[in-house]
């Protein structure tokens, strides 16, 4: 039986998805977007997290480490800080496991309509482990967010035991989606056409990234793109927040985003509104 990693699990959300949701963030994703902010999401394995940048060095964790040389996430320095300053990002969990805390608020979560959505990362990276576990949550309203970037045939299976469907749209121009999140985007189009052949209600979400994704150009690359779109509910634009740097430092890596943080995104609606395409800035 495979494991999933799932390195958070938010009750209460109101953001992904009809009603209101538990959404499982599962660890790993294939794109290396500049503007991530789930850094501890990228890596497919359980990671430490550290808060340094509170951290009094008293030692504590040294001593009872018994791999200095490299972390191994064994887990025993977290207990042991005593300013709680330690994590590991990243649980397994079998597929029945996970199904028997969800199914618990079935019923309260869909007195408002809504349900479980498993988010990331990018979910479909663990996609076999979805699989196992989507079935045994029929009967209960079932979401994913996804960037789309996986093997087709994967993508089809997994919409069959869908409700609903929240993807990223990032650009339109496939040299600038390699330049900005290290894949092109010729597979996640593809996807979308299987999306909306499927016939199953989704949104599209895009990030507002200052000079980047927010330019008049790829705003209207995308509503050009989504035109005539018959089963597309919305799209949403989400404004960039500059609170993603301090989680790079604490699973050990550097933000460097290469665009100006400075500017404010233009939540340019236009280009759909001529389309006749819905949309919002959340």
């Amino acid at each position: 039986m495979t494991k999933g990693i799932i390195f958070d699990i938010k009750e209460l959300a109101v953001f992904d998805g009809p009603g209101i949701r538990t959404t499982v963030f599962l660890k790993g994703c294939p794109l290396r977007c500049r503007w991530c902010h789930n850094p501890e999401g990228l890596s497919a394995a359980p990671q430490l997290m550290v808060s340094l940048g509170s951290c009094t060095h008293c030692g504590r964790c040294d001593e009872i480490c018994p791999s200095p040389e490299h972390c191994i996430t064994c887990g025993k320095c977290v207990p042991v800080c005593p300013l709680h300053l330690r994590r590991i990002a990243g649980t397994p969990w079998t597929a029945q496991d996970l199904a028997d805390r969800l199914l618990r608020d079935k019923e309260i979560l869909g007195m408002s309509g809504g349900g479980v959505t498993f988010s990331g990362g990018e979910p479909t990276l663990q996609g076999t482990f979805l699989l196992e576990v989507l079935p045994l949550l029929r009967g209960m309203h079932r979401a994913i967010e996804t960037c789309a970037y996986c093997d087709s045939a994967l993508f089809t299976a997994i919409l069959a035991e869908l409700d609903y469907v929240i993807m990223d749209l990032k650009l339109a121009d496939p040299a600038a989606h390699r330049q900005w999140t290290g894949v092109d985007n010729g597979l996640i189009l593809k996807n979308l056409r299987i999306l909306e052949d499927s016939g199953l209600p989704y949104r599209i979400r895009v990030p507002l990234i200052p000079g980047v994704t927010d330019t008049p150009e790829n705003l209207n690359g995308i509503a050009a793109l989504l035109d005539g779109s018959r089963h597309l509910e919305q799209v949403e634009l989400l404004p960039y927040h500059r609170t993603a740097g301090a989680k790079y430092e604490m699973v050990s890596r550097v933000y460097d985003p290469r665009f100006d943080e400075t500017v404010s995104p233009r939540g340019d609606l236009s280009p759909f509104a001529k389309r006749g395409i819905p949309a919002s800035v959340l």
